[in-house]
This record gives structure tokens, C-alpha cells and sequence, in this order.
């Protein structure tokens, strides 16, 4: 079907109109229909208007599809003052009169530009007004009692008053009037074609979401209805658009959302044999409230992704095992970080740790935690990016006996209340959602909680640590992060440098790894200090956690007692080479990392001595090396043995 669907009243303007169309390449966009005042409404209203954009036509059948109120946009060919004109003056060569007496049949959108005419034109203008097709009969009955030369009118007018032996003229439109109207329903057209992509991409956003939602307008009728809302609710979109809420959720209380404009959060309600919790948002336009969005999820299905939370956390016992001294580097970027981290720990507000991906986030937040005056509480870690944003509520704030059927007999803490007197470590945190920024922040200022179906709150006593990878402060210019909550959780920021940025460290954590995974897997695997360097020489993108699982792999896959030089690369997947982060060393780097390697060598080899305690056969098998080595070594950073048997 074509976007454009032209109504003629009559076979001259049907002709008209596709010469006209033909002309300027439209004919191709445009359905015909030749259609009656009779008959136009009802070709209206069989019209599909998901595929028809626009609806054009004349006099008084624009005006009877604009009582319809139909669901496709109407363009009326207008009747110009041009046009009024023309007709009247054809009046008189029709009649021979020099001042003939017309009688002019026009619905009230027909009559515009008038006034002035019959004086310019010389001619006795009388207009019968029309409301609708039952008037046309009753009005030629007016002008046989008044008489007339000639009657102007549209199809029914000009049937009937030449039934009645008048003379008649029938109402034509000028091709001018014509090109506007269809230059307008082809804006109409773009128009709609623009506005039905962003519907289809907000349909999508909907259907996508992992929580019910419906959309209300003023009267509280449903206007929007999801898949999720179709599942949970059992009711299929189509029996309930258009009708009132009630018919699907009877006692959602939506009065304070109205009166107010405010944001109704937490509201629990049974609908068959589900609970549900609901959140119910304002929908304002021009300061007055125009509808609403309600979202909604199953506390049961919560319950059961929360169980799962749970027992993670409880598993890990809730206590942090990372102490300062687990923080391994000696460059000063990772010394500083750890002097202020450790001078954060004996004090009670909010930190923020920044950094990179892999660079030891939770590790730092750990030993703040157990540096703190409240290491003997307990340490309770989110990670908001791996829980679904619909079921923060629940796991963050927990949930009263009886919230929804299943539940505990005596509810169940969230983690705010679990981490009383201890430290809720919430990373990812630029990865929550707005709603659950909004409940957090309240939280963070009020310093008390309140659980889901429950009416009073919880005071709680919690120290915050967030962290994140993201620029947060870009984030809140762009508006997709609360600036509010910004500034409540940035009170002490922790920058973690990345491990490109401290590069003297990178063989200290490759050695610690490398004794972590031969103890581990029962290996000797060793490096010497050329491929050492070429570690230095890769710029780490994972950062700490990259370079501890290629040591891990490292120490898997190898078959060699010692890596020597460049045959560590074996070892890297060829993507890290295609992605050029393998890059030749610098003069200055790497002096970096001799120096780096001989204060490693010497650290190793005092570390093994005091092992073998001192025995230098010993030591020499630990190592790998042979015993004349050990001397030149022992000689060269000037280590005394007292004991060598």
C-alpha cells in the first residue's frame, strides 16, 4: 500500500490530481480512491495505519475524516480565495446575469477569504453552511424558498439542486492548491517515517529491558506494555492497551506519583500468585504530570539470584585476606599509592580507587579495610557490573517476612545491613544503574535503610569504598552518572597506576608469580635476565592481572628448566604482537631494568640463603646455578656467609 491515499469527490479532481502527481514524479507514492461524502469515512477507517501516512482530500470530506478523529494525519486541499473567485466568475458566464443571485453549499472549512468577493465580483452571495451530509438535503430546500440563479457546491450539493431544476457549477480546487497539499503530506511522510524509527528503537529498548514495564497516560490507561510485563503478568499487550490499569493491577496506589511528581519506589504488591515489587516514575511535561512509568520484577525470581549472591559472599566469609604488605612494587608510583591508601585506612570516610582494569583495585580496598578501625567487622564486596540492574534493590537492601511468597519467615539482611560496622567494597560502581544511584546515595546521607515491604528503617553503620575504571567525572558532564553521588563517594581518592606506568615492578610481581606457580604446580621453571628484560618490554594492557596469568602459563606450557632471552616470546599469543604492544626498549628503560634486575638478584639470592641456611650447596640447587656462580655473586654484592656447610 502507498504512503500517500488521495479521496477525489468526483472523476475531474481524480484526473486532476494523477496529472498533476505525474508531473512532478509522485504517481508511484500515491493510492486513489474516488470517494463520496457517503462512503469517505468508512474507506478511512478500513486504511491500515501502520503502512498509510497521510490521508488527502477536499471540502467536506476533510472535514468529516477531521470529526473522525482517525489515527492518519489529514491534509486538506484548501479552498483558496483563488479558487472562491474563479468559481463565482464562472457563475456569472454560466448564468448570462450581470449580477446573478448564487447560492454557495460549503461546510465551515470552505468559506475562508470570502468576504470581500461578492462586492469585487458584482454578485448576490448567499452561503448555506454545512455540519455534515444530513444538512445537504435541508439546505436545497432553503434555496428553493429563496431562490436562486445557480448553486455552487460539491457531488451531493450539485446532484440534488439539479434534481430541483437549477442551475449548477460544481466547487473546483486550482492546481496550486493541489501541489501545496501534496508537498505537505509528503513532509507529513518524512515526518512519520522519522517519528517510526525512534518508536520502533524505543519499542526495542522496552521489549529489550530485563523488568516488566508498563506506560500510563493521564486518565491511567495503558499505553505501553512490554514482552516482560506479557510474561510476568500472563496477559497479552493487545487486550489491555488502551484500557485502564486496574483491569490488569488493581490496588497499585499511582495517587502520590500524580499529586506529587515524584518518584514511588518499593511498593510490593500480590497480582495472582506472584509478588511483585514495583517503582513507579513520573512522566512530566511543561511542570505537569502527564503519565507514568511502571517497572516492575518477581521478588521470587530475585530471591533466587540473591540466594546465589549470597552464598558467594558467605563463602568468602566476608573478611579481607589482602593486607598492605600483599601490595608488591617499588617503584614510587605504587609506594605512594600505598602511603596514602594506608593513611585513607585510619579514617572513617568515603574512597574512591581509581584505576585500570587489572591493577589491583580490591586488593587496595582490602587492606584499607584491614588497616582500619573496623578490620574485626566485616568486608562485604559487590561487583555492580555482574548484577542485573533490577535486582540491586533486593540483594543491596534485603527484604521483611512475607514480602512475597517462599520468602524467609524471618526476611533476609541485605548487604548494607551485613557490612554493618564493617566496609561494603562496591566495585564497578560507574556500571550502576540511575535508580540504584539514587537509593545509594540516600543511604550514604541518611545512613539508615529500609527493606523491601518493610515501612520502618535500619540504621546502619558502613564505611564506603567504590571503585571504578571509567572517568567518572566525564561520565557526570555527560549526565550519565549522578554528580550528587559523584562528590559523596570521591570525599579520599586512591589513583592505582597502571603497570605500564611503574615498569621497575614488572619483574618484581613476574618473580613473586613465578614462585607462587612452581610452588603451586610442583615447577622449577626459571628466567634469566634477559627474558626478564623482554617482560619489561610488553606494555601490559591487562596490567597486573595479564601479567600474572601469562606467568601462570607460562609456568603450565614450559618444558625448559630456564628460559633464556628471547624465547620467552614463545610464550605471548601473536595477537599481542598484532596489537602493538611488544615495543622495542628504550636507552632509559633499560637501565630501568638492569638496575631492577641485579637488586632482584641479589634480593633472590639472600632469600635463598637464609632457606638453605646458607648452605651454599643448597642454595646453588635452588637457584639453578653452579657453585662457582654463588661465589662471584656472593663477591659482587659483597655478602658475608658465616655459615658454608
Amino acid at each position: 500500500m502507498k504512503k500517500i491515499v488521495f479521496m477525489a469527490p468526483d472523476k475531474f479532481m481524480y484526473d486532476q490530481v494523477r496529472r498533476i502527481a505525474h508531473e512532478n514524479g509522485l504517481e508511484h507514492q500515491i493510492e486513489y480512491h474516488q470517494a463520496t461524502l457517503m462512503n469517505a469515512v468508512a474507506i478511512a477507517r478500513a486504511l491500515d495505519p501502520e503502512r498509510v501516512d497521510v490521508i488527502v482530500c477536499r471540502g467536506g470530506t476533510a472535514h468529516l475524516l477531521l470529526q473522525e478523529r482517525l489515527a492518519i494525519p489529514i491534509v486538506e486541499i484548501v479552498v483558496s480565495g483563488q479558487d472562491l473567485a474563479q468559481a463565482f466568475y464562472s457563475a456569472k458566464q454560466v448564468t448570462g446575469l450581470e449580477r446573478p443571485k448564487i447560492a454557495f453549499h460549503a461546510f465551515k472549512n470552505m468559506v475562508y477569504n470570502i468576504e470581500v468577493l461578492p462586492r469585487i465580483l458584482g454578485i448576490d452571495l448567499k452561503i448555506y453552511r454545512l455540519e455534515d451530509t444530513a444538512d445537504i438535503p435541508k439546505k436545497i430546500d432553503d434555496v428553493i424558498k429563496d431562490g436562486a440563479d445557480i448553486v455552487i457546491g460539491g457531488v451531493r450539493t450539485i446532484t440534488l439542486a439539479q434534481a430541483a431544476g437549477f442551475k449548477t457549477l460544481p466547487m473546483h480546487s486550482s492546481d496550486f492548491s493541489i501541489r501545496t497539499a501534496l508537498i505537505e503530506a509528503l513532509r507529513i511522510v518524512k515526518a512519520r517515517e522519522f517519528e517510526k524509527e525512534r518508536t520502533q528503537r524505543f519499542k526495542a529498548l522496552i521489549d529489550g529491558a530485563a523488568e516488566g514495564i508498563i506506560g500510563v497516560d493521564a486518565a491511567k490507561c495503558i499505553n505501553t506494555f512490554n514482552r516482560q510485563a506479557e510474561q510476568l503478568l500472563r496477559c497479552p499487550s493487545v487486550q489491555v492497551l488502551g484500557r485502564p490499569l486496574t483491569n490488569v493491577i488493581s490496588g497499585l496506589d499511582l495517587a502520590a506519583c500524580f499529586q506529587t511528581g515524584k518518584d514511588s519506589i518499593g511498593q510490593t504488591l500480590k497480582v495472582g500468585s506472584s509478588w511483585f515489587s514495583f517503582n513507579i516514575s513520573p512522566i512530566v511535561v511543561n511542570n505537569s504530570v502527564v503519565g507514568a512509568i511502571i517497572a516492575f520484577q518477581d521478588i521470587t525470581r530475585i530471591q533466587e539470584i540473591e540466594a546465589r549472591i549470597r552464598h558467594e559472599v558467605v563463602a568468602k566469609k566476608m573478611t579481607a585476606k589482602y593486607r598492605f604488605s600483599d601490595i608488591l612494587g617499588q617503584s614510587p608510583q605504587i609506594m605512594e599509592a600505598r602511603r596514602i591508601a594506608e593513611e585513607f585506612s585510619h579514617v572513617d570516610a568515603a574512597v574512591l580507587i581509581l584505576g585500570e582494569s587489572g591493577t589491583g583495585k580490591e586488593l587496595f580496598a582490602q587492606s584499607i579495610h584491614a588497616n582500619s578501625s573496623r578490620k574485626n567487622g566485616p568486608f562485604v564486596a559487590v561487583n555492580c557490573a555482574a548484577l542485573p540492574a533490577n535486582l540491586l534493590e533486593s540483594e543491596l537492601f534485603g527484604y521483611v517476612e512475607g514480602a512475597f511468597t517462599g520468602a524467609r519467615k524471618k526476611g533476609k539482611p541485605g548487604l548494607f545491613e551485613m557490612a554493618h560496622c564493617g566496609t561494603l567494597f562496591l566495585d564497578e560502581i560507574a556500571e550502576m544503574d540511575p535508580y540504584s544511584q539514587s537509593r545509594l546515595l540516600r543511604v550514604l546521607q541518611e545512613k539508615q535503610v529500609m527493606r523491601l515491604g518493610d515501612d520502618k528503617y535500619i540504621p546502619v553503620d558502613v564505611r564506603f569504598i567504590t571503585a571504578t575504571n571509567k572517568p567518572l567525572r566525564t561520565m557526570v558532564q555527560k549526565g550519565e552518572f549522578r554528580a550528587d553521588l559523584y562528590y559523596r563517594i570521591k570525599v579520599l581518592t586512591v589513583h592505582i597506576p597502571a603497570l605500564c606506568q611503574r615498569i621497575g615492578d614488572i619483574i618484581v610481581l613476574a618473580r613473586e608469580f613465578l614462585r607462587k606457580y612452581n610452588n603451586e604446580y610442583h615447577e622449577q621453571v626459571q628466567l634469566d635476565a634477559e627474558a626478564y628484560r623482554y617482560l619489561t618490554q610488553y606494555n601490559w594492557p591487562g596490567n597486573v592481572r595479564e601479567l600474572q596469568h601469562f606467568m601462570e602459563r607460562l609456568v603450565v606450557i614450559c618444558k625448559e628448566k630456564v628460559i633464556k632471552g628471547q624465547a620467552i616470546l614463545a610464550y605471548w599469543d601473536e595477537e599481542d604482537f598484532a596489537d602493538g604492544h611488544m615495543a622495542e626498549v628504550p636507552e632509559n628503560r633499560s637501565s630501568q631494568v638492569k638496575v631492577v634486575l641485579q637488586s632482584q638478584e641479589e634480593i633472590e639470592l639472600r632469600r635463598c640463603l637464609d632457606i638453605c641456611d646458607y648452605n651454599l650447596t643448597k642454595t646453588a640447587k635452588m637457584l639453578g646455578l653452579s657453585r662457582g656462580t654463588i661465589y662471584r655473586r656472593l663477591h659482587k654484592y659483597d655478602i658475608e656467609v658465616s655459615k658454608t656447610w
